[in-house]
């Protein structure tokens, strides 16, 4: 007989059977499963600046007359999400359309690296790469692709030096920071950033990762881990599991100066919707982006709302503004299974279009 909510007891014995069945199963796998890489592409140094490099994703079908398309990835994760493995990788997938791609790869900041700033991260770092790749072509602009926090780089940085970018391409890309869903801006409105980054100097990865994590606190900390029962007896499915973990938590610590500048100027001050943005003494003009810009963003994500992204194109001096929206969240543009059948072609098809 079933209870008043659908199940009885034999519907619970067979459940507690099939936990255990998936727990000896899994017992049995898992001293079989090795520790899980990362990256599918093959790639080579070409440019660096202390711990910054510059890489470029080898591929015969690459198109080097095309711009180069130079990835710009947030201070907060490692860049290797875009190409965590095969058949889940942004890179892949733009690489086969005939991209030239690159990457800025942050490294990993120690107490040397404390006092950089917004300035050295786009105007050392960012401009050093694009001015690299422009000498390899005749002084050429290059199309940039910013993601997340990478993306309000490459905004920002497409401001102060338009004449080098050709394209832009912004994905999860916040612009206005106080939208009424945006979580995380609520919290960063209220920190004392500057006695925050005073006592810890650095900020440490662990810290940052555990106020992620408690956006979703039952999501993210409960129910995956009581989810990976259910595939505890699935070596591919258990080794995807763990190679998305190891990015989460291969998470570097960030310069002090830099996230103290990013706080104040942009969750506090939304200096972006106000115009208040300075990068050492040069101020941003959003009304000075008028390149062609394809903003993507997520439809359910929890970190950069929907309407903290589309607030792009109120800003922008471009006429040639396009939007897409994709339907899941903040990680899934990059590694679902509809990302990979959608997002690449959706740039490759836009960057055609604007040859």
């Amino acid at each position: 007989m079933k209870g008043p909510l659908g199940f009885g007891n034999d519907d619970l014995l067979q459940e507690a059977l099939q936990w255990q069945r998936k727990l000896v199963d899994g017992l049995k796998l898992l001293p079989g499963v090795e520790d899980v890489d990362y990256g599918v592409t093959e790639r080579q140094e070409v440019w660096s600046d202390g711990k910054v490099k510059l890489y470029r994703f080898v591929s015969d079908k690459a198109d080097t007359r095309k711009p180069p398309l130079l990835i710009v990835y947030a201070l907060v994760n490692r860049p290797y999400m875009v190409d965590l493995q095969d058949g889940r990788s942004l890179v892949q997938k733009l690489l086969a359309l005939g991209q030239d791609v690159y990457v800025l790869d942050w490294g990993y900041p120690d107490r040397s690296e404390r006092f950089l700033t917004l300035e050295d991260y786009l105007l050392r770092y960012i401009d050093g790469a694009v001015d690299h790749l422009r000498s390899q072509r005749e002084g050429a602009p290059v199309n940039l692709l910013g993601i997340c926090q990478g993306g309000v780089f490459a905004l920002c940085y497409s401001a102060l030096r338009p004449h080098k970018v050709q394209n832009l391409i912004s994905m999860v890309t916040p612009v206005d920071f106080h939208t009424a869903d945006n979580m995380l801006s609520h919290w960063a409105r209220h920190v004392d950033v500057d006695l925050f980054v005073d006592t810890l100097g650095n900020i440490p990865a662990d810290l940052m990762n555990a106020s992620y994590l408690m956006l979703k606190p039952f999501r993210l900390n409960v129910q995956k881990y009581v989810g990976l029962m259910d595939i505890l007896d699935d070596k591919q499915a258990l080794e995807d599991f763990l190679r998305m973990e190891k990015w989460i938590f291969d998470s570097p610590d960030l310069a002090g100066e830099t996230f103290r500048e990013f706080v104040k100027q942009f969750y506090q001050a939304n200096g972006l919707i106000n115009g208040s943005i300075r990068i050492g003494n040069e101020a941003v003009d959003l009304a000075q982006v008028q390149m062609p810009i394809l903003n993507i963003y997520a439809e359910q994500d929890h970190l950069v709302p929907p309407a903290a992204s589309k607030a792009m194109r109120a800003q922008v001096g471009s006429k040639d503004y396009t939007e897409l929206g994709f339907r899941g969240g903040h990680i899934g543009i990059y590694v679902s299974g509809r990302a990979q059948r959608e997002v690449p072609g959706a740039i490759d098809d836009w960057l055609s279009e604007r040859a």
